[in-house]
């Protein structure tokens, strides 16, 4: 297991860093602070509760050491979220500031939720070596995480692999994360424009991208998957039910790409699902 555990800890008030370090060093995997409440840590899947209170300015301190590190700052923040040096993504909530009907920053911040970024080498082992492949699942259920290794496996195993890591949480900057001598990272630019860029400069075997959340997002797939490209891609769902339910998702459904989807839940367990063309 590998963690930007320092780059994480750096994100933390002073006050808070020894006993997060001393209890959450190998199994944190969320912190939350809320202003005026006590600090939750989430190990192994348990709240546990620690007796910091979080003040406004912790969370004022948080948001300004994240955003030094993100060249997506003033967009992601929009959005609900930072991604902070190591991969670590923290979660905002608070007053929206919105402008011709549109979100455009989060002032006033009340709560944060910090997901460390671990990358765990061998989960990975039990999912399809071939074949394009979508994984499933809830918020926090592990889908980033199995991408990960996933790439590095096909990647050790002997494919190309172009990751688009949008915002750099799949295999950050200084993490070591790692990803196998075979795969090519494109960060800073939408999934959209990064999937076309790869296939046609990078000739892959296989394209990867964490979250598909629009429709250019599916439009870019599907134009790599019809050029002969493998897919790893991840999506917010509980099973393939839901992406019949979803019009982002639909596409690719009937497009008949992903043969096999990878259902994830949030007690860890997993099943894989054969999927044919939606009728």
């Amino acid at each position: 297991m590998k963690c930007a555990w320092e780059a994480f800890l750096m994100l933390l008030p002073q006050r808070m860093r020894q006993e997060v370090d001393k209890l959450g060093r190998t199994a944190l995997e969320e912190i939350r602070l809320r202003a005026g409440k006590p600090v939750e840590l989430i190990l192994g899947g348990r709240s546990m509760v620690i007796a910091h209170i979080a003040e406004q300015e912790d969370l004022k301190f948080v948001v300004n050491v994240a955003s030094r590190y993100s060249p997506w700052a003033a967009s992601t923040i929009a959005r609900g979220y930072l991604t902070a040096k190591g991969g670590h993504r923290i979660g905002l909530c608070g007053e929206c500031v919105v402008q011709n009907g549109e979100v455009t920053g989060i002032r006033s911040v009340q709560s944060l939720c910090i997901r460390v970024a671990r990358a765990f080498e061998g989960i990975g082992k039990f999912a399809p070596t071939v074949g394009s492949l979508l994984i499933l699942g809830p918020p926090g259920c592990g889908k980033t995480t199995l991408l990960r290794d996933l790439i590095r496996y096909r990647s050790e195993a002997g494919q190309a692999v172009s990751v688009v890591d949008e915002r750099g949480e799949l295999f950050p900057i200084g993490a070591n994360f790692p990803c196998g001598l075979r795969t090519d990272i494109l960060t800073g630019c939408s999934k959209g424009q990064g999937i076309d860029m790869a296939v046609k400069t990078m000739r892959p075997q296989c394209v990867a991208v964490d979250e598909i959340t629009s429709q250019e997002d599916a439009e870019a797939l599907l134009n790599a998957g019809w050029c002969g490209v493998e897919l790893l891609a991840t999506a917010h769902a509980k099973d393939h039910h839901d992406l019949y339910r979803r019009s982002i998702y639909l596409p690719l459904v009937k497009s008949g790409l992903f043969e096999q989807i990878l259902v994830l839940r949030q007690d860890r367990s997993w099943r894989l699902e054969r999927i044919g063309p939606c009728q």
